[in-house]
């Protein structure tokens, strides 16, 4: 079994800093050229298959679904979304904490 070495470490965190950088502002223009306002896996998707240095990722990409306009909602005007109201707190298991959240014992 190999070991990696301390100073290793520190440049393969880099070249995977550098790496996911250069995908993610592609996969942001992208984004932001088709007007949408949240990054899909379709826009990864897109930028892998258009550069080829991204090519060893394709067969991870393969079955997500192409980009197209119905994903982008292009020729469509945003409807706004209704606020979720907060949801009622569960019924107290009798020490003032909900079942969600139960007491840890020996803490106060």
């Amino acid at each position: 079994e190999a070991v990696v070495s301390t100073q290793s470490t520190g440049i393969i965190s880099k070249a995977l800093e550098m790496f996911l950088s250069s995908l993610l502002d592609q996969a942001d223009t992208l984004t932001r050229e088709r007007g949408a306002k949240t990054l899909t896996l379709q826009h990864l998707k897109t930028c892998i298959k258009m550069d080829h240095r991204y090519d060893f990722l394709s067969d991870l990409v393969a079955k997500i679904p192409e980009l197209g306009a119905e994903e982008e909602g292009e020729g469509e005007e945003a409807v706004p979304r209704k606020k979720r109201r907060p949801t009622e707190p569960e019924a107290s298991n009798g020490e003032g904490s909900s079942d969600l959240f139960p007491s840890i014992p020996g803490a106060s």
